[in-house]
């Protein structure tokens, strides 16, 4: 009896590579594109750190017109929650990153080098599983579990590295014969790699982000096949990214330490590697010191956070793209109006330590990105948040909608946006006292410099009865402002006011502040002669009156 007896007898079924290997022919794409993907396992919600690594990815493939494709490495059963892979490609449409291939929930995929998700793949990995076997590097191990235990155990008695390998490979030469009798015993058995590695050797590789990186050979025995049928991941994705001719495996760098593994199953398995990048994790700072971003520990790690709170997923990119490239913050700066896709990204310029998450930092992105859309944009995005998460707001600007355009379109469209909003969930409060039974409920007016109600009424009633008119423009509106503070012995300028502050009550800030105050119950907001012209003549004169009363 020889190996392929062996390999015929653990899988008779299964096709020769040759097969799979012309099923799957080499893709018609133009010199340099580049074909990635992002392989999640669907075992737990959306993490912050998939969706960065499929930006990056995404990015790569659209600079190189080359092929982003998702597949769904769902070998471990054990942990699959329900709707996983449903909830992956959900959240990858919610931030534009779909791929141009993937599995099909309804089950016709999209693309033709699929099935795009693994257990659907076994006869494949069958194959090449037999293929190994055949050529006596890979056998059959018999090993319990209870035996593994006292292999462990002996190996740290020892002093010795853990593991399967050199001596302590138990059923690696054990004699073909042997192992077939227990086969048609029904004893149950894994499929191991009969590694040609030695930890002596040292292996150099060059990482993509990381540069020249060194390892002692692999030469542990590790599974390809598991007793349920099913292929480690290891195997899977050794065999999937040949055949799926993926020419650049963009992950995690936690998975660094497996590059010697993964080398030598492309090397065993007679296949030409894929160049790999690993990108340092997003890190959170933590009574000074950095850790990675915990899906128990942090919210702002699931990416559905992100939708919860309204964060636009525009801003979420920009927020990604300045971890991925630091020089990415300067490019927007000068290219304002730019949409992010003409930025030349470049996988070179990753960071090798993981960046820091920011949030202040993201909300303060994401007022710029707010910044630049219309009032239109804003309305609808509002509207589709708060129809799922906010009913009050929904209701609130849903009941006069062109009401509420004009409300966001307030310092829109100008040289100098407002960017007084991050997130759809601020929204509610900033611009509630906009809309007349929201100002009713104020009841605390903080005017700042001028707190004398006598003042305070002075300066409203003058200001109604001589002074407005809904019908100027912003310049002579400016300018009546500055005659009210100048009849009132304000100063007209702020300056002149700092030149001599003992001639003047205040400046016409002061005098502004107050009517502000009145007409909205707050000292800061977006400019106030536009706040008056939304309001309208009759709701402007109702407020001052009910303040004066």
């Amino acid at each position: 009896m020889d190996y392929k007896d062996l390999a015929n007898l653990i899988f008779p079924d299964a096709k020769g590579i040759s097969y799979y290997e012309e099923k799957y022919p080499e893709r018609n794409l133009k010199e340099g594109a580049v074909v990635t993907r992002f392989a999640p396992s669907p075992t737990g919600f959306v993490h912050i750190g998939g969706l960065y690594q499929s930006l990056v990815a995404k990015k790569v493939v659209e600079q190189t017109e080359g092929v982003f494709f998702v597949r769904i490495e769902d070998t471990d059963q054990k942990r699959e929650i329900e709707n996983g892979a449903q909830q992956i490609l959900d959240a990858l449409e919610d931030y534009n990153l779909s791929p141009d291939e993937t599995m099909g929930i309804d089950g016709e995929d999209k693309g033709t080098y699929g099935p795009y998700l693994q257990s659907k793949r076994k006869e494949i990995y069958e194959s090449y599983a037999k293929y190994l076997l055949e050529q006596g590097k890979a056998y059959p191990c018999f090993c319990s579990q209870e035996e593994l235990g006292q292999i462990r155990e002996n190996q740290e008695k020892a002093k010795e590295r853990t593991g399967y390998y050199g001596k302590w490979t138990k059923c690696r030469n054990m004699p073909i014969e042997m192992a077939a009798e227990k086969i048609k015993n029904g004893d149950p058995y894994i499929i191991r790699l009969k590694s040609p590695g030695n930890p002596d050797k040292k292996i150099k590789h060059k990482d993509v982000i990381k540069g020249n990186i060194e390892f002692p050979e692999n030469d542990q025995d590790v599974i390809i096949i598991k007793s349920d049928g099913l292929p480690t991941y290891h195997f899977a994705h050794a065999v999937d990214d040949h055949l799926m001719h993926t020419t650049l495996v963009i992950r995690s760098d936690e998975w660094v330490a497996s590059v010697p593994l993964h080398l030598q199953l492309f090397y065993c398995l007679g296949f030409k590697a894929p160049k790999y990048a690993h990108i340092a994790p997003i890190m959170k700072e933590e009574n000074g010191n950095k850790r990675k971003l915990s899906k128990r520990k942090d919210p702002e790690a699931a990416v559905n956070y992100y939708k919860e709170e309204g964060i636009p997923k525009e801003s979420v990119e920009e927020y990604l793209m300045n971890i991925a490239n630091s020089n990415f913050e300067g490019w927007r700066k000068g290219n304002k109006d730019k949409d992010i896709s003409e930025f030349k990204f470049e996988l070179n310029k990753m960071g090798v330590s993981g960046a820091l998450f920011d949030m202040v930092k993201l909300l303060d992105v994401s007022k710029g990105v707010i910044s630049r859309y219309s009032g239109e944009e804003v309305l609808q995005n509002v509207l589709k948040w708060s129809k799922e998460y906010d009913e009050e707001l929904y209701n609130l600007i849903n009941n006069d909608r062109e009401y509420s355009l004009k409300v966001f379109n307030i310092e829109r469209g100008n040289a100098k946006p407002r960017k007084d909003i991050s997130k759809w969930s601020e929204v509610k409060n900033s611009i509630s006292y906009m809309f007349a039974d929201e100002f009713a409920k104020v009841t605390e007016f903080e005017y700042q410099k001028v707190t004398d109600e006598n003042e305070i009424k002075t300066i409203l009633t003058e200001y109604s009865n001589n002074y407005f008119d809904i019908n100027d423009d912003k310049d002579t509106w400016f300018n009546k402002m500055k005659d009210l503070a100048e009849k009132l012995e304000y100063a007209r300028e702020v300056k002149a006011y700092k030149e001599n502050p003992d001639s003047y009550k205040g400046h016409v800030g002061d005098i502004s502040t107050v009517i502000r105050v009145s007409l909205t119950g707050r000292a800061n907001t977006p400019d106030l002669y536009e706040i008056m012209q939304v309001l309208g003549e009759k709701e402007v004169k109702s407020r001052i009156e009910n303040k004066l009363k």
